[in-house]
Parts: C-alpha cells; sequence; structure tokens
C-alpha cells in the first residue's frame, strides 16, 4: 500500500489525519479511498470536476504530479505521496 502524507494546513480542517496507507494504483483511486476515511476530505482536494484544485500539489517519490485534470498519474505500492496545501496570503 502506498504511504500518503499531509501537510499539517489540512489538519485545521481534518484534526485526525495522519500519515497514511492506502491502496490505488492511480492518484485518483489514492483519493477516492482517502475520502472513505476522511468523509469530505475530497471538497478540500479536488473541484467540482474531480480535478485538483489550484492551490494542492500532489508529490509521489518526489516528484509533482503530471495529470492534475484527471489524476491518472500511476502509483506503485510501496511509492510515498505528499498532498501538500500550498498557502497564501499576506
Amino acid at each position: 500500500m502506498a504511504k500518503i502524507k499531509f501537510t499539517s494546513a489540512l489538519n485545521r480542517f481534518f484534526p485526525s489525519l495522519t500519515e497514511i496507507e492506502i491502496q490505488g494504483s492511480t492518484v485518483r483511486e489514492v483519493l477516492i479511498n482517502i475520502e472513505k476515511i476522511h468523509p469530505g476530505i475530497s471538497n478540500y482536494l479536488t473541484d467540482d470536476n474531480g480535478r485538483l484544485r489550484k492551490h494542492l500539489n500532489i508529490f509521489v517519490e518526489g516528484d509533482l504530479i503530471k495529470d492534475r485534470q484527471t489524476l491518472n498519474d500511476h502509483i506503485n505500492a510501496d511509492d510515498e505521496l505528499l498532498i501538500f496545501q500550498a498557502l497564501s496570503g499576506g
């Protein structure tokens, strides 16, 4: 199973969010399975069309995913994903 890490910015909305292991062969499948554990998190990660939100990045093994539209980047069982919510403001 892939290891998923989250930036602490998401803890504001999901206080119980911790590093987890999730099954999935694509980024989309991983996000669907995260939603099952943390209902409502998809609203913070993807828009109404299922695309990755503008101020969110996902890294697989340290590389930024390429497919922000359909989230079909391949995931290996032992990959590490970092879901990174950018902070903005001034």
